[in-house]
């Protein structure tokens, strides 16, 4: 039997590509024998064994980024982690550490390098983190998710993403999911979403924009954020919907419903949408080191989305760019086709070959 051990956990944008991984695994080997790593902060106690995962717990090793006590404490925090995974390895044979990144996968390398385990590496971000460039340098296979990505031996497979996504016929659920949202099939439909948790500059700008939007024609769904309240006030008599709901548990028929997003550009978004070629304004995340730029600008330039600076965004932003794409069915055809294109809906199958060859070899 083979032994996949993988190791993705810490945050959602994390999680869901090793997940899919994992369940093209399944797929394609039936009997093959997964572990997930992961801590007891955050999603990974709750996401991963609610998909049927094994999943082993090991301590969290956030690295600090200023000399502070944290720093001097790092080597006795990672030698107890790297010990506790070296000793998963062992029990359940591991045959190959795959890795996502972040601070649940740097304790695995290391421990999967004692072992002399093999590695893969997935990179989803165009700007790797420290423990994907260390791990790149001695790993079996380095796989990337977008062109350029600076890491040695880097072969693009795309963005691993659960089939729920990128099996979605959009055509054939788009009378359905209006119906779910209270909306009309017919109409052209903005969907707006900050991420889970909302983001206040979207939310204030699109519904600024409502009353244009309502007398373009346009429908609204907005996605506010569990903690955010919409003010959209007086619509006018376009009849066109402006939906608010603080979170949509059926992202799928979010996607169904809608002709264009108006959203951050975080890495899995920006590769589900292009994998069920859904476009999209692009407003990256302010802070950072404008990785949600670099994750926006591949579909950009294939002309699948428009880019917008946080600071840039605004009611009229909204009248005078994503109005008249939505008021034209050509240019939204155009745009929908392309952003399709610059899509890699089979990222997940791709790495799963790469790892099943690996742990074989």
């Amino acid at each position: 039997m083979t032994s996949v051990v993988l190791a993705g956990g810490g945050s959602a944008g994390h999680i869901e590509p090793t997940l899919a991984v994992g369940d093209a695994l399944r797929r394609l080997h039936p009997d093959v024998r997964l572990t997930a790593l992961g801590t007891a902060r955050g999603l990974d106690s709750t996401l991963i064994p609610a998909r049927g995962y094994d999943l082993e717990l090991i301590p969290p090793i956030p690295m600090p980024r200023k000399p502070t006590l944290d720093l001097a404490r790092l080597p006795v925090r990672l030698a107890r982690a790297v010990r506790r995974t070296r000793e998963i390895l062992d029990r359940v044979d591991a045959d190959v550490v795959v890795g996502f990144g972040g601070y649940v996968a740097f304790p695995a390398y290391l421990a999967a390098r004692l072992r002399k385990t093999p590695i893969v590496v997935h990179e989803q971000n165009p700007l790797p983190g420290l423990a994907n460039r260390v791990a790149a340098r001695f790993a079996q296979v380095v796989a990337v998710t977008t062109e350029g990505t600076p890491l040695p031996r880097a072969q693009v497979v795309g963005m691993p993403l659960r089939r729920s996504i990128t099996g979605l016929d959009r055509s054939a659920l788009r009378s359905p999911a209006a119906a779910h949202f209270g909306l009309d099939p017919e109409r052209p439909t903005l969907l707006v979403t900050g991420g889970s948790q909302g983001a206040r500059s979207l939310n204030a700008a699109a519904a600024g924009a409502a009353a244009a939007l309502n007398e373009a024609g346009v429908q609204v769904l907005h996605i506010s954020g569990p903690k955010n309240t919409v003010e959209v006030g007086s619509v006018g008599g376009g009849g066109a919907a402006y939906v608010v709901v603080p979170y949509a548990d059926r992202m799928d028929l979010a996607y169904a419903a809608a002709d264009l997003l108006l959203c951050r550009a975080g890495a899995v978004t920006c590769a589900e949408l292009a994998a069920v070629g859904l476009p999209a304004a692009y407003v990256p995340l302010p802070i950072g080191n404008g990785e949600q730029r670099l994750n926006a600008q591949p579909v950009v330039r294939a002309g699948g989305g428009l880019l917008v600076d946080d600071a840039d965004l605004s009611p009229q932003w909204i009248v005078d760019n994503v109005v008249p794409v939505l008021s034209d069915p050509q240019a939204l055809a155009r745009m929908t086709a392309n952003a399709k294109a610059a899509g890699r809906p089979d990222a997940d199958e791709v790495m799963a070959r790469l790892v099943l060859e690996v742990a074989r070899a």
